[in-house]
Parts: structure tokens; C-alpha cells; sequence
């Protein structure tokens, strides 16, 4: 059996198949799951790794042999499991995936009822202490839940296309880049109901991943879409993730489009369909974010970064919608869950209505706000070095802690955090003028490195 405690991380399951994890430590997950949240049904859906189908049939075996009724859902993207989950009201549901990670891993991502995570604080360190000790022997058979295949797209298809005016989208050129992930399953039903022009690049969901890593985050991985952008002159790029949960955009010029100023488009969109309402942000997001949400008469709540956290923040202030600096995108009206199709719609919707280009929709952001990006450093001692930064920055502006250490100037601000994972600092940094930007990023940079 494989089945290493590190697999299991702050918000969800990962590791090499199959010496960190195997079927037998899938099967032993499903069966624990089982006994620490005592559901009476539950989803189950796979992405397109190699492993995939044998694991999710491992995890079914596991939850129905302790006696619960399990919906298989067969491959889908992670995003329809969650919405199996709200729209079927079932008890919670899994995921087999491993995201954007290399080929050889293997994972997944637990919810419970109303597709609320499952993460480090919530319940996954109980399913984790429960399959080490499993010793494995099934329910007798009159006691083991039933399995029942479910088809859930043309469901899924309906409730993304509903956050959108089909009729009011134009026949843009659009280059999309699946990186042989769940994206190329997940999208053919929905783009057949629209007028766009799609170039569909990589939409066979193949787990060797034979073209390149499904994390767009990663400069390398996105060389290919900003190329065919400009080489097809197309009007958008959009590349997904291998679960295809996030989205990522290229706009006409082909230059990468920053997840903060995606989260400021997004929130003015959706603010003037619902105006008034509560719109969250992560600790790391440009200022371009709230200035956004106000402009738009919404209400900007700063939260910790993390779905766990964003999700139960969502419910406890009814928020319209949420975004993460690294992607994610929440909906109130989606469970309340990160949807990858979702924004890409709403971008979709936006170029239409505004008749302008993107990089042209941009332009304002681009042109006050700066941005480092999330730099990273490895440290020997992350506290010592979280205080060394306190002390040489805290007496430049207003010191705050939401998550890690936040420095707020008049035309300056940074977050630094620790990594979940591993001995790591994680700088973000904005400033009102390009300059600026570089000169606080390096001073910053240098007592870090130090």
C-alpha cells in the first residue's frame, strides 16, 4: 500500500502514483471519508490523468463498501463535481485529480455538503489519521452503498451559459488552449451553443501530457498560447489548468494578463448585472482590484488567500463573487465554488458588449498599477526573516497580518507570506509608478536574501 501522510496538504490530496499514493491508499481515502463525514451520498469524478480511472474506481469501492451511495460521474472537470454536488444536494463529493501538476502525480480534491472544501482545518487530517489505521475489510455486502453512473453536462452546460446573454456575444476569434486537460472535454458542449471562432489547441484530454504542463501560471507553459495569439491575430487567449478550474488570458497583443486586473474585469461585469454587493479579493491583489469594486458600486472585502477560506467567507457575507490573484474565480450563483468556464464566458460577454480590444480595456490598469508578480525565496528561518522584513518596512506605512505580514504605503504596499509547503517567502508588491515598484521590490528582495 502507498499511501505517504504527505500526500495530504492544507487544502487538498497529492502525490506521485504510485509510491506516494496508489489505489490501495485511494480506497482506504474513500472509506475514511466515509467515516469521518458519515455521508449518505456522495459524487465521484475523475480528470484524464493515466491513473485516474483505476484510482476513482478505488475511492467508489472504498466510500460504497462503508455504506455509502456513490453518483459516478466518469470524467469531468473538477468544477462539475462540485456542481453535482449543489445541484443534485447530495452529502459531498471527490475529485480524482492532480491539477496542474506534472504527469506522474495523482490526487484529489474533497468536498462536502454545499461543495464546501474539505482542507487541513475542516477535516481532511481526521480522513487522513482514519485510512492509516484502516485495516481495509469491506462492508458485508447487504451494507454496502450503491453505485449509480450519472451523466451531469447537459446540467453543467445550462447552469454556465445562464451567467451570460448567449445572444449578446460576437463572433470573436478566440485561441483556447486545453494542455491536453479537462478543458478539452468540458468545452465542446458549451462552445457548440456560441457564435465564437475557436481555435482549439491541445482539446484531446491525454494524462502524458505529450505537449506541455497544464499550469499556465508558469511562464514556459504559456510561450505556446501568447505565440498563436498574435500569429492567428485572434482577439483573446484562454488557457486552462489540467482540471480545468482556472483560467487564465492572453489579450490581443498576446501579453499575459495579470489575475488581479482579470478579478477587477470580472467584478464590474458582474457588478452590473447584481450592483451593490460584497466582492472578496486575496491579500496579494493589486489596488486595481478594490478601486474596481467601488467604481462599480460593490463592496471590497480583503480576505486570506486560500479556497477554504474565500468559500466560507462567501457564505458568511452572501459575496456575488470572489478572485484569487493565482486564478480562481468563485460565484456565488456556482455553489459558491471556483469555475474555470465561467469567467471565460464573462470575458467573453465583455469584449462583445465593449466593441474595444482587451489590451485597450487594460490600458488603465496597466498604466497606474505595478506589479511584481509573487516572487518566491527560499529562507532558513521563515519567522526571523518575517520579522526582519517587519522591522525594516512596518515604520514605512500600516503594518497588518490577514495572512502573513501586510506593509501598506500611500503609493506603495506588499504582502509576504510563508508557503504552505516548504521553507519559502512569498513577496507581493504594487506601486503607483514603474520605478517605484522596482526600487521598493529590490530593497525588499535584499533583507529577505540577505
Amino acid at each position: 500500500m502507498a499511501l505517504d501522510p504527505k500526500v495530504f496538504k492544507a487544502y487538498d490530496v497529492r502525490g506521485i502514483h504510485p509510491t506516494e499514493l496508489d489505489e490501495d491508499g485511494a480506497y482506504r481515502i474513500g472509506r475514511a471519508y466515509a467515516a469521518v463525514f458519515e455521508p449518505r451520498r456522495i459524487a465521484v469524478g475523475r480528470d484524464m490523468r493515466l491513473a485516474a480511472p483505476t484510482m476513482a474506481e478505488a475511492v467508489i469501492r472504498g466510500a460504497s463498501d462503508a455504506g455509502v451511495d456513490v453518483l459516478d460521474i466518469g470524467m469531468v472537470g473538477t468544477e462539475m463535481v462540485y456542481f453535482a454536488v449543489g445541484e443534485h444536494g447530495l452529502d459531498g463529493g471527490i475529485a480524482v485529480t492532480a491539477s496542474h501538476n506534472p504527469k506522474e502525480y495523482t490526487g484529489m480534491k474533497i468536498v462536502r455538503r454545499g461543495a464546501l472544501p474539505v482542507g487541513g482545518d475542516s477535516g481532511l487530517l481526521e480522513i487522513r489519521d482514519r485510512a492509516e489505521r484502516d485495516p481495509g475489510e469491506p462492508a458485508p455486502a447487504a451494507e454496502r452503498g450503491a453505485v449509480e453512473k450519472a451523466d451531469v453536462y447537459p446540467g453543467f452546460v445550462e447552469r454556465v451559459l445562464s451567467f451570460v446573454d448567449v445572444d449578446a456575444i460576437r463572433p470573436l476569434r478566440v485561441v483556447i488552449d486545453a494542455a491536453n486537460g479537462m478543458a478539452g472535454a468540458m468545452l465542446p458542449p458549451i462552445l457548440d451553443r456560441l457564435p465564437v471562432e475557436a481555435v482549439r489547441c491541445y482539446f484531446d484530454p491525454d494524462g502524458s501530457f505529450p505537449n506541455h504542463e497544464p499550469n499556465p501560471l508558469l511562464p514556459e507553459n504559456r510561450e505556446f498560447i501568447v505565440a498563436k495569439v498574435r500569429e492567428e491575430g485572434a482577439e483573446l487567449g484562454i488557457a486552462f489548468d489540467g482540471d480545468a478550474d482556472r483560467c487564465f488570458f492572453v489579450d490581443d497583443t498576446g501579453e499575459f494578463v495579470p489575475g488581479d486586473f482579470v478579478t477587477a474585469l470580472l467584478a464590474e461585469v458582474m457588478l452590473e448585472k447584481e450592483p451593490g454587493r460584497p466582492v472578496i479579493y486575496d491579500v496579494r491583489a493589486s489596488w486595481a482590484v478594490p478601486d474596481a469594486i467601488r467604481r462599480a458600486g460593490g463592496e471590497p472585502l480583503v480576505n486570506r488567500v486560500g479556497h477554504a477560506f474565500i468559500k466560507h467567507r462567501m457564505r458568511e457575507v452572501d459575496a456575488l463573487f470572489a478572485g484569487e490573484v493565482s486564478g480562481h474565480y468563485y460565484f456565488r450563483d456556482f455553489e459558491q465554488a471556483d469555475s474555470g468556464t465561467v469567467p471565460a464566458l464573462l470575458m467573453l460577454e465583455l469584449l462583445s458588449k465593449a466593441g474595444r480590444p482587451l489590451s485597450e480595456l487594460l490600458r488603465p490598469y496597466r498604466e497606474r498599477y505595478f506589479l511584481t508578480g509573487e516572487l518566491n525565496t527560499p529562507v532558513s528561518d521563515v519567522a526571523l526573516k518575517l520579522q526582519e522584513v517587519k522591522e525594516r518596512f512596518g515604520p514605512e506605512g500600516e503594518v497588518s497580518h490577514i495572512d502573513g505580514l501586510e506593509v501598506t504605503a500611500e503609493d506603495w504596499h506588499m504582502n509576504v507570506r510563508p508557503s504552505n509547503t516548504e521553507p519559502l517567502l512569498r513577496l507581493n508588491l504594487e506601486a503607483l509608478g514603474r520605478g517605484l515598484m522596482e526600487r521598493k521590490r529590490d530593497e525588499v528582495l535584499e533583507v529577505i536574501r540577505s
